[in-house]
């Protein structure tokens, strides 16, 4: 386990040095170490990645290919798409921007900062070369670390502080805007692919894309992010309707379980469709009620004759997010995309109980047996008065003659006290052990004394190893989970003492094991 402290302590003396030394912090691992195989486990999807992967499987069983449009979009072809509307698009659009690669002269002065490092400078026309290759773009700047070490024979550590002390230009570096943005309607890459692809496909062509897209939203709130997924399709042919995109909606949304459907024009009327063709898509089912759950229209033919493209096209979009939100009951789309930031922390009980395991347990197969052994002699004894003792087994057990014993030498005693057959419960959050009768909530598979005997027969095996030649394990009043072998996973601890719930399984157990090893 990491040590956060130390490597925070660490980072604020000199960052690249601490870079280096965490691999002191990290567990010597050889690389030729075979690792146990992992047996596979099902995992939980994403209410995103889920609904995702049905509307890939819908779009597919209508018989459209999938394609991936360009995510990077100039500006200029906003403004072939959306004519007048392009600069109120462009708004809403992020533009990219880079640094620029600074132009570096290997003055004396930095001469004499690499020499202040302990640096000697034998070929300056090579280091000078790698700077203006660094200019030029023939290697990009992870590399650069790499290249100026390489040239000046020195470490990583030291070639980053040349970065910092030497050069000052890297310092002043501020970002400058390019025209490239970032697709904010799927559109803008449809019109690029359907331009590469429609002299190359014959009639019908029927395409899906599922992938994100960016707008420069003001904020971000219950309904707004600045970046969804969109899901959406063309299809091209000669005689494209609005009828098309009434069939392929129904097609679509009817595999979510919606049963009915309404058409309405889109009163917001982008340019890039034909008028008139702009619909919303409302759907029906008894869960949901009617929601808005998707748009398409005719692309217009003035964009299309931009990019030469000589057929109607049909588009039909959807948010992912906004029928996930439908799909899953969410009202507030952060909490659907980031529960991890929005969503308040809740574990049921059943998480909780699944975070308690056995905190000790022997290694060896035949250890394993006694344990099952000493419980069968816990269960028929329990009750029998002190002083008493009852063999739980006898013979050979790692090399070792042992003999061992479940006791109990104090007067007016029983062999086990009352609560050894008390089991965990989880309620509401908290933590009781309580008799089994009177569980509640969701019930482990586990006793006290399934938990002791786990760890009499761990304290026997160690006894054993290390040469004892007597070995006394006792149990007396239990106070908390680990007198009775048990550990509670450090989240929902967090959680427990988050929200203030109790952990209480007091009660009293007294069982002693006697273990005899003939050395």
């Amino acid at each position: 386990m990491w040590n956060p402290k130390k490597i925070e302590k660490l980072a604020k003396k000199d960052f690249e040095r601490a870079w280096i030394e965490t691999k002191e912090l990290l567990p010597e691992v050889s690389i030729d170490r075979k690792y146990p195989i992992i047996k596979p486990e099902f995992g939980k999807p994403h209410p995103i990645f889920e609904t995702i992967e049905k509307l890939r499987q819908a779009y597919l069983r209508l018989g459209f290919e999938e394609v991936v449009n360009p995510v990077f979009i100039e500006d200029k072809e906003v403004k072939r798409q959306f004519g007048p509307e392009a600069l109120a698009v462009l708004d809403r659009c992020y533009y990219l921007a880079g640094l620029p690669r600074p132009d570096i002269g290997l003055s004396d002065e930095k001469i004499e900062k690499l020499k202040k490092l302990g640096i000697s400078i034998e070929n300056r026309e090579a280091l000078q070369k790698i700077l203006h290759e660094y200019k030029k773009g023939k290697f990009g700047g992870d590399d650069l670390i790499y290249k100026i070490a390489e040239v000046l024979n020195i470490d990583d550590a030291l070639a980053t502080k040349v970065i910092d002390r030497v050069f000052p230009e890297f310092k002043k570096l501020a970002p400058e805007a390019s025209s490239l943005t970032l697709r904010s309607h799927m559109t803008s890459g449809w019109f690029l692919t359907l331009q590469a692809l429609v002299k190359r496909k014959p009639l019908p062509i029927k395409l899906f894309s599922i992938d994100r897209c960016f707008r420069r939203e003001q904020r971000e709130d219950e309904t707004h992010l600045k970046t969804h997924h969109s899901a959406s399709c063309v299809l091209v042919k000669e005689d494209v309707t609005i009828e098309d995109g009434k069939v392929i909606a129904e097609g679509l949304l009817s595999q979510f379980g919606f049963t009915d459907f309404k058409f309405k024009l889109d009163e917001k009327r982008s340019k890039y469709y034909a008028p008139d063709t702009q619909t919303e898509v409302y759907a029906y089912n008894e869960k949901t009620g009617w929601v808005e759950v998707a748009t398409f229209g005719i692309y217009s033919p003035v964009a299309l004759s931009r990019y030469k493209i000589t057929y109607p096209v049909m588009n039909l979009g959807l948010g992912v997010e906004r029928l996930a939100m439908v799909l899953y009951g969410y009202k507030d789309v952060r909490k659907l995309v980031y529960p991890q930031f929005y969503e308040e922390w809740r574990l049921s009980d059943r998480e909780i109980a699944s975070m308690i395991r056995i905190n000790r347990k022997p290694l060896s197969k035949e250890l394993l047996k006694i344990a099952e052994k000493i419980v069968k002699v816990a269960e028929k004894h329990a009750k029998a008065k002190a002083p008493c003792e009852f063999l739980v087994y006898k013979g050979d057990i790692i090399g070792k003659e042992v003999e061992i014993k479940l006791v109990e030498r104090e007067e007016d005693a029983t062999l086990l006290g009352p609560s050894w057959e008390n089991v965990i419960c989880v309620e509401n959050g908290n933590i009781y052990g309580v008799e089994k009768n009177k569980a509640k909530g969701v019930v482990l598979p586990l006793r006290y004394i399934d938990g002791i005997a786990f760890r009499f027969a761990y304290e026997i095996e160690q006894g054993i190893l290390s040469g004892k030649d007597k070995i006394i394990t006792r149990v007396g009043m239990v106070k908390s989970l680990s007198d009775v072998n048990l550990t509670l996973n450090e989240v929902a601890r967090r959680y427990i003492q988050a929200y203030e719930k109790t952990i209480d399984i007091r009660g009293p157990l007294f069982a002693t094991i006697e273990t005899k090893v003939n050395v």
